[in-house]
C-alpha cells in the first residue's frame, strides 16, 4: 500500500498504484506451504506411513528428541516363552492354564504370547470371569472359580502374599533379563513364567540413521525391569533408558523431554496411547499394534517396520524446506515485480500476467516434494 501511495504521488498516474496493487497479491504465501505440506503427505503414504495432518508433518520436521516404547517397537512384539518356574505342588500346565486363560482377556503383548504359548501345548483355555486390566501393570479375574492375578512381579506381590518357595525364586531370577510375568491364584505368587522378546533386526540401523538426519537425543521408555531394559538397550545408540514407567509415567517423561526439545513418541499398546496422545508427534506401529494407539497417534506406521521412521522424517523435513523456498522465492519475486511496477514497466493487466506466473512457479516448486529420490543411505 506504501509503495503503490508513493508510485502514485511521485507519477500522478493511478495506474501505477493499480499495477503494484495487482503484483502484490500473497497468494505465493498462501500457495506455497499447503502445496508442500499435501505433496508430504502423499510421499508419505507412498511408503506406508500415515500422516493425519499437517502439523503432524511439521512436527516430524521440528522434532529432536524421540522416546520409543520397548515391546513391539524396538522389539519384534513376539515373546516367546523360555522358562516356567514354580513350587513343586504345580505343574507348568497347570500354571500355563491359569496364566493363559486369564491373559486372553488382553491385548497385551506378552499376554498374547501367554495365550498362544498354552494353545501351542494343546491346553484346553477357560473364559475368565471378572475381568479388570489395569494397564502397564497386569490383569485380574477369575478363572475356574479362582482369583488369578497375572503382570509385571511387583503389581502380583502387591497382590498376593509370598511363600519360601516365591522368595527364593525372586531372589534367583531378579538379575534376569528377559520378560518376567507372574501368576498369583487366590491370594498367593504360585509361578513365574519367563519370555524373550528379540531386538527388531532393522532397529540398529534405523537409529543410526536418524541420528544422521538431525534426531539429537533418543529415549528407552518401557514398564519392564531395569535389568530388561538395560539388555534391549545395549548396542543401540539410545541415550538414556527409563524404566518401571506406568502410562502416567510415560506421559511424564515425554512431557519433560518436550520442554527440553521438540520431541516424539513411537509406541504400540494401549499403554502408549496416552503418551502417544500427550506428544508433540504421536507415532503408532499400526501394523499389529493396540487400536488406541493408532488412534491417538499423529503419524501411523501401517507396515510392521522401522525402517519407515528415517524417511519420513526426511520427506517431512525436505517438504518444509521446500515449503520455505517457495515462500521466500515467491515473495521475492512479487517484491521486485512490485519495484517494476511502480517505475511504469508493468501495467496492471501484465502485471496480473506476471503474477500467475509467479504462483505458478511456486506450485511447481512446491511440487517438487512429491518427487525427488530419498539419499542413498535412506533407501530400503
Amino acid at each position: 500500500m506504501t509503495l503503490a501511495g508513493v508510485a502514485w504521488i511521485f507519477s500522478g498516474d493511478p495506474e501505477r498504484a493499480l499495477a503494484v496493487l495487482v503484483v502484490a497479491t500473497p497468494c505465493p504465501l498462501i500457495l506455497a506451504v499447503p502445496v508442500a505440506i499435501v505433496a508430504g503427505i502423499s510421499r508419505c503414504a507412498k511408503i506406508g506411513v500415515l500422516v493425519k495432518h499437517g502439523g503432524a508433518l511439521e512436527g516430524l520436521a521440528q522434532t529432536k528428541t524421540l522416546l520409543f516404547d520397548k515391546t513391539g517397537t524396538l522389539t519384534a512384539g513376539r515373546p516367546t516363552l523360555h522358562e516356567l518356574i514354580h513350587d513343586d505342588s504345580w505343574s507348568d500346565k497347570e500354571l500355563l492354564f491359569y496364566a493363559g486363560s486369564l491373559a486372553q482377556a488382553s491385548h497385551h503383548v506378552v499376554a498374547k504370547s501367554l495365550a498362544d504359548a498354552a494353545t501351542n501345548k494343546k491346553i484346553a483355555l477357560e473364559v475368565p470371569l471378572s475381568v479388570e486390566e489395569v494397564p502397564g501393570d497386569g490383569v485380574i479375574g477369575r478363572v475356574n472359580d479362582r482369583d488369578v492375578v497375572l503382570g509385571s512381579v511387583s503389581f502380583v506381590k502387591g497382590k498376593s502374599k509370598n511363600s519360601d518357595w516365591s522368595q527364593e525364586a525372586l531372589s534367583k531370577i531378579e538379575d534376569q533379563p528377559g520378560l518376567i510375568t507372574a501368576v498369583a491364584v487366590n491370594g498367593t505368587l504360585v509361578g513365574l513364567i519367563m519370555l524373550s522378546d528379540e531386538v527388531r533386526p532393522e532397529a540398529n540401523r534405523t537409529l543410526h540413521l536418524l541420528r544422521k538426519i538431525g534426531i539429537r537425543r533418543m529415549v528407552l521408555l518401557t514398564g519392564d525391569r531395569q535389568e530388561v531394559a538395560n539388555a534391549v538397550a545395549q548396542g543401540l545408540p539410545i541415550d538414556t533408558v527409563i524404566a518401571h514407567s506406568t502410562p502416567q509415567g510415560k506421559v511424564q517423561a515425554v512431557q519433560d523431554e518436550e520442554r527440553l526439545a521438540a520431541s516424539a513418541m513411537v509406541g504400540d499398546g494401549v499403554n502408549d496411547a496416552p503418551a502417544l496422545a500427550a506428544a508433540r508427534v504421536g507415532i503408532a506401529m499400526g501394523a499389529r499394534g493396540a487400536g488406541a494407539s493408532s488412534e491417538a497417534a499423529d503419524v501411523v506406521l501401517l507396515v510392521d517396520t522401522l525402517a519407515r521412521l528415517p524417511e519420513a522424517f526426511f520427506i517431512a523435513r525436505r517438504s518444509f524446506n521446500i515449503a520455505w523456498q517457495s515462500v521466500f522465492f515467491g515473495i521475492g519475486l512479487s517484491g521486485v515485480a512490485m519495484m517494476v511496477a511502480a517505475f511504469g514497466f508493468l501495467t496492471p493487466l501484465s502485471g496480473a500476467v506476471v503474477q500467475e506466473l509467479i504462483d505458478i512457479a511456486v506450485i511447481l516448486n512446491a511440487l517438487r516434494a512429491l518427487a525427488g529420490e530419498l539419499p542413498a543411505h535412506l533407501r530400503s
